[in-house]
């Protein structure tokens, strides 16, 4: 009798097929949105409403609402497809990434041309979308988005420099441009200070799920910050980070008013407390990060699942304060 684990493996070089070596039609389409990364899209999409709402002083219509999320969840998962595509040697060695559909217990789900065509028609969708539903502009800046992940971050920095996730990050700052040139056509200052807040938040908040992870990269060759310089080191330079995202933060106060300067100052204010007690804990732990206390090992993550309450909530008081008719300067 042919066990379960033997019936799901299939034929060798596939995972989930069938005995007959077809797969599945629903194990292809978890694996296609397995690719697109949905968790980091959420979290993407989370800054683009609020900045609309922002921008209109106001609800926009559903319809440009829809219009703008569909296409930067159609934007990101391209860049997200792209990158899983060229990353595949090294997601196999990395045991975070080793169950990503294309290098699935090294057979992977689909094959690497059906993962790039998928992530080129995402794009396209992408494209036409928006340009076609919202305006150009906002689909010029989701290509833009897609060219600096797969070019600029994939293939040039991310393998070469420990400045891959803070010029490469970039890339992950789009998705408040697009909202807001959807809404109005144009690319304003609060834009730009919006980028600006999350550009400075990527370094923070990567860094500090890289120094959980150093040996996963350091295996793989990936010279992410924690891998080249001593948990010590990172963890200042998160603290100096963490303090110029709170002074951008600061920065949209003259155009979203009184109300979210408050808020902000609040937030930013938890945000860097974090920041020094992981500065604190890790430098007592040694300069290799090795002794120290259950607490200092812990630290990073810590860090890491705050910054994403943070982003959130901060876009949560620009969303309502956009909304409401008074605390506007």
């Amino acid at each position: 009798m042919t066990s379960p684990a033997a019936v799901s493996a299939g034929r060798p070089g596939t995972i989930g097929n069938r005995p007959d070596g077809r797969r599945p039609a629903s194990v292809v389409v978890r694996a296609l949105i397995a690719l697109t990364k949905p968790r980091i899209i959420e979290l993407l999409l989370v800054t683009t409403v609020p900045t609309m709402l922002l921008a209109q002083r106001g609800v926009p219509s559903i319809r440009l609402v829809l219009v703008t999320l569909i296409g930067g969840t159609l934007a990101a998962g391209s860049a997200n497809t792209i990158n899983c595509y060229i990353d595949r040697d090294i997601d196999a060695v990395m045991k975070r990434t080793s169950r990503r559909p294309l290098v699935v217990n090294g057979h992977g789900t689909i094959k690497p041309w059906e993962a790039l065509v998928w992530g080129i028609a995402l794009g396209a969708g992408a494209t036409l979308l928006l340009g076609l539903m919202a305006n150009w502009l906002s689909a010029a800046l989701a290509d833009a988005a897609i060219l600096f992940y797969i070019f600029v971050y994939t293939l040039l920095l991310k393998r070469r420099s420990p400045a891959n996730i803070v010029i490469g990050g970039a890339a992950g700052c789009f998705p408040v441009l697009v909202g807001w040139a959807a809404v109005t056509g144009t690319v304003s200052l609060p834009a730009v200070v919006l980028f600006a807040v999350i550009f400075l938040w990527t370094p923070p908040h990567f860094w500090a799920l890289a120094m959980k992870f150093r040996k996963d990269y350091a295996a793989a060759n990936v010279p992410m910050l924690p891998v080249v310089a001593s948990p010590a080191a990172v963890a200042r330079k998160i603290l100096w980070y963490s303090y110029a995202m709170v002074a951008a933060t600061l920065a949209l106060v003259p155009y979203a008013g009184w109300i979210y300067g408050v808020l902000a100052a609040a937030l930013g204010a938890w945000f860097v407390v974090e920041a020094h007690q992981l500065n604190t804990r890790v430098g007592a732990a040694g300069a290799d990060g090795q002794a120290g206390s259950s607490a200092a090992k812990g630290a990073p993550m810590r860090l890491f699942h705050l910054s994403i309450a943070y982003l959130t909530l901060l876009f949560a008081a620009v969303a309502v304060t956009a909304l409401l008719p008074w605390g506007r300067w």
